[in-house]
């Protein structure tokens, strides 16, 4: 039994989770691999990335290692990949699925912003674009990747670990979302695994 986030996955279901996530149909809501420390620059440019918090050598090894997963335990994914426009989320998400098939949104950065000081009428906008966002389904027989960034405690999806990933089910559009299961990177990759 696995527990993480206070709640505990037993291997069955782990194993139910892994063949349904190998039909599609959810949304992989996953935080950029580990970062340098300090902060982005006050003169922060997404076209330059020496103005930002970039993957740290570590980050760089768990964004490969996240690819690896998907394609060892066989979980389809749907491209583009969606990255926050951050360099740290488009370096995860290249080189966890070794394309240039991916799609930077915007939105990527309204949910960095969440963690500044934001007024309420700001926060709601940014949670009900991520619930739009959230009740979009995947292509049939795919799974959509997002990559971008953790939450505040008590707001949106949470806090994520890096390279932690929130799986969703949408419900189509206007018809909401579940959070189906939390899991850290070690947690993802043991789905299925016997033991």
């Amino acid at each position: 039994m696995t527990e993480r986030y206070g709640v505990q996955y037993t291997r069955s279901f782990q194993r139910a989770l892994l063949d349904s996530l190998r039909e599609g149909g959810f949304i992989f809501y996953s935080r950029h691999g580990e970062a340098t420390e300090g902060s982005d620059q006050a003169n922060l440019s997404f076209q330059d990335c020496t103005t930002q918090r970039n993957l740290s050598a570590l980050g760089r090894m768990q964004a490969m290692w996240y690819g690896d997963i998907f394609k060892r335990q066989r979980i389809p994914v749907a491209f583009p990949i969606v990255a926050s426009p951050f360099c740290r989320a488009i370096e995860t998400a290249a080189l966890a699925f070794r394309t240039e098939n991916i799609q930077v949104d915007p939105l990527g950065y309204d949910i960095y912003r969440l963690s500044g000081h934001l007024n309420q009428m700001e926060q709601a906008s940014i949670l009900y674009n991520l619930s739009k966002a959230l009740e979009e389904q995947p292509p049939k027989g795919g799974n959509k990747v997002i990559i971008s960034h953790s939450f505040p405690a008590g707001v949106g999806l949470g806090p994520i670990s890096d390279m932690g990933t929130v799986v969703v089910r949408p419900h189509g559009r206007g018809k909401g979302f579940e959070v189906v299961a939390r899991l850290s990177l070690e947690e993802l990759n043991r789905l299925g695994n016997e033991g």
